[in-house]
């Protein structure tokens, strides 16, 4: 069991296309098997079955159906639950706010903010509750910032973020991916991840990241829009959510499953058998709406990330989305670059080609028409995306407010020499 007994099962809302309110689909359950293994169950419910708008969770595991459906992967959290919880720096938010000895994975779900990624919500009452409709707006980010920096660092919290909503309003956005500091924020426009500084960063990370974006707009990526803003003295990078769009009666929610869900893989480095381009093409291709268009661009940005060493460039940095029905790649999004000392070879999270993890030209070409690009064209993207990188990177970065010794510092990740050696021979 997990460590509330109570909180062994749960509702699962959803917030279908169109609609801005949410309401009820099925229940999810979490035991503990006499073997000790965690077994996840869920049914979708009779009702919404019968709604002729119901739309399913997800195009692989959980597809609409009255049948019970039942994993004991991932701790027995199906694939698009566990995208729909927080992520790392979430748990830690979740566990200062908690105050709770130990958490299971049904906690996290529960504890987590209503306005998390994609268009699933988790409660203990059958009838879900109303969407919040407060969030942060961009004059609160110099405090967000303050909360943040005292998470890092393991620090006592500032009296008014215990006892006040700032600490509860950084719990929104939660589980939008990554480990790095963020809460959501909301200006005229719409809603924003404001993603913050790190006092221990070797380098101004909001900056880099916001001309990393450009760098692959400039290369054709599709990536989400973003912007820089400067509050104390600090600068945050505000990447605009594409889950969400705003109206006057609220905001639409876009289904989104993780490349981790497509692959059904483990979060875990060392279960990394299945962290695959070629494989995520696969079934990209199958589940996508537009599956020649996504294919080609997962190629692109999986030879974009070999060009900026972007080691961190792990599934669920990858997600498809769903406004309406069908279902497509998402934006780019989490392109950052790091500066290995290796010049001969460097390895991306997932596999590549042939030649696995290897963020070189040869291998990226070698596996290219399984995300349906001829050869030809395939070595024209690369030579040209080569070319565009290394040319342009100081350009974007210096345009992006990066100071010349943080460029001085990240020089090594583009276009490194090992991405034009030839592979090794069998």
């Amino acid at each position: 069991m997990t460590s509330d007994a109570r909180s062994s099962e749960c509702f699962v809302y959803i917030t279908l296309p169109g609609q801005t309110q949410p309401i009820t689909a099925g229940r999810f359950e979490l035991t503990t098997t006499r073997a000790g293994v965690s077994l996840g169950r869920f049914v979708y419910g009779k009702h919404y079955l019968e709604n002729p708008d119901a739309v399913e969770f997800d195009p692989i595991e959980l597809r609409l159906a009255p049948r019970t459906y039942e994993t004991t992967a991932l701790k027995g959290v199906f694939g698009a639950i566990r995208d729909a919880g927080p992520d790392y720096w979430g748990r830690r938010v979740i566990e200062r706010n908690a105050g709770k000895a130990q958490l299971g994975e049904m906690d996290y779900l529960l504890h987590s903010p209503d306005d998390r990624a994609g268009a699933l919500g988790f409660g203990l009452n059958r009838n879900p509750p109303a969407p919040r409709r407060h969030f942060n707006q961009t004059l609160d980010l110099e405090k967000l910032q303050t909360i943040a920096d005292a998470i890092v660092a393991d620090q006592e919290l500032p009296p008014d973020a215990i006892t006040g909503q700032v600490e509860e309003l950084m719990l929104i956005g939660t589980s939008m991916g990554g480990g790095r500091p963020k809460a959501v924020v909301e200006d005229a426009d719409g809603l924003w991840v404001a993603k913050f500084n790190r006092t221990d960063d070797k380098w101004n990370n909001a900056r880099v990241e916001h001309a990393m974006l450009q760098l692959a707009r400039s290369c054709g990526i599709t990536t989400a829009e973003s912007r820089l803003v400067s509050v104390g003295g600090r600068d945050v990078l505000l990447v605009k959510r594409f889950d969400r769009e705003k109206t006057e009666n609220g905001y639409l929610r876009a289904r989104m499953v993780s490349g981790l869900t497509l692959l059904r893989a483990e979060e875990l480095p060392s279960a990394r058998d299945n962290w695959s381009y070629v494989l995520l093409a696969e079934e990209l291709r199958r589940a996508s709406s537009q599956p020649d268009a996504d294919a080609k661009e997962l190629f692109k940005r999986m030879c974009f990330n070999a060009l900026i060493s972007n080691i961190d460039d792990h599934p669920r940095n990858h997600a498809i989305i769903a406004k309406n029905r069908e279902w497509k790649l998402s934006p780019a999004y989490d392109l950052t670059p790091a500066a290995p000392i290796s010049v001969e070879r460097r390895d991306l999270a997932m596999a590549v080609g042939d030649a696995g993890r290897f963020a070189n030209a040869e291998n990226i070409l070698s596996q290219c028409q399984r995300f349906l690009v001829k050869r030809d064209q395939a070595e024209t993207l690369v030579k040209e995306m080569a070319v565009q990188v290394k040319s342009t990177w100081y350009q974007v970065a210096r345009g992006a407010g990066v100071p010349e010794a943080h460029c001085e510092l990240i020089s090594g990740a583009f276009a490194y020499p090992g991405f034009d050696l030839p592979l090794p021979k069998a």
